[in-house]
């Protein structure tokens, strides 16, 4: 096995720039969403940090862009102060805004998609059907992707801030050195174990919605093959 960048350039150099538009894209939107909500809460700390901004480095930073090139997966942060919230539920609400940004993009991808499928194959020649057509597909599945894995409740995921913060002994859980080490060591378990079965479950259910929307739209069309 070699880079992933040149392997999946050589085979399909499409894709892999769909790949890298939507999840740098996906991430910039994510934190966006964090940062939106946690201002609309009373936190002004992502935009006194500079991290109100579409700029990828200030989102990943150096290493996860590194990460990014090296492996085809990273991450983003964005900064809040939980002490400045002025709700109950503040942290939850914060903590789900950068997942439901990833369930919205999905949903307008599956949208777009089911368009494209059903009106434009007819009247839009390859290879320009085909190559938006898995433009919008990497689209969906990038953004449930990252709708579950960072629903899961563990952290440093929105998850385990959305569990803890209606449950505060599982926040708990987490909380000092010990709970930080066991945090990490289950974390990589799941990321290094876990990951393919949930992106296994994400390719599913995305083909299974956009099938559902062709059929809805059209029952005459048949649904692409992906």
């Amino acid at each position: 096995m070699g880079w992933w960048l040149a392997d999946t350039w050589a085979s399909n150099p499409v894709w892999t720039v769909s790949w890298i538009v939507w999840v740098i894209g996906s991430i910039i939107l994510h934190e966006l969403g964090h940062g939106i909500a946690a201002i609309r809460c009373g936190d002004d700390t992502p935009r006194e940090m500079g991290h109100m901004t579409w700029n990828p480095l200030v989102h990943m930073g150096p290493m996860a862009l590194i990460m990014f090139a090296l492996f085809g997966f990273t991450w983003g942060m964005m900064p809040v102060n939980p002490y400045n919230f002025r709700g109950r539920y503040d942290d939850a609400l914060v903590a789900f805004a950068g997942p439901l940004v990833n369930i919205v993009l999905f949903v307008l991808c599956t949208v777009c998609a089911v368009v494209w499928v059903v009106w434009a194959s007819a009247i839009v020649p390859d290879p320009l059907w085909g190559n938006v057509s898995t433009f919008l597909w990497t689209g969906m599945m990038i953004n449930m992707m990252g709708f579950c894995f960072n629903m899961i409740p563990m952290p440093p995921l929105d998850g385990s801030r959305i569990l803890g913060s209606f449950v505060p002994e599982y926040a708990r859980l987490w909380q000092g050195e010990q709970g930080a080490v066991i945090g990490l060591v289950v974390f990589a378990a799941i990321f290094f174990y876990g990951a393919s079965r949930i992106w296994d479950f994400v390719i599913t259910v995305s083909r299974e919605v956009l099938h559902f929307g062709v059929r809805l739209v059209s029952s005459g069309t048949p649904a692409p093959t992906i």
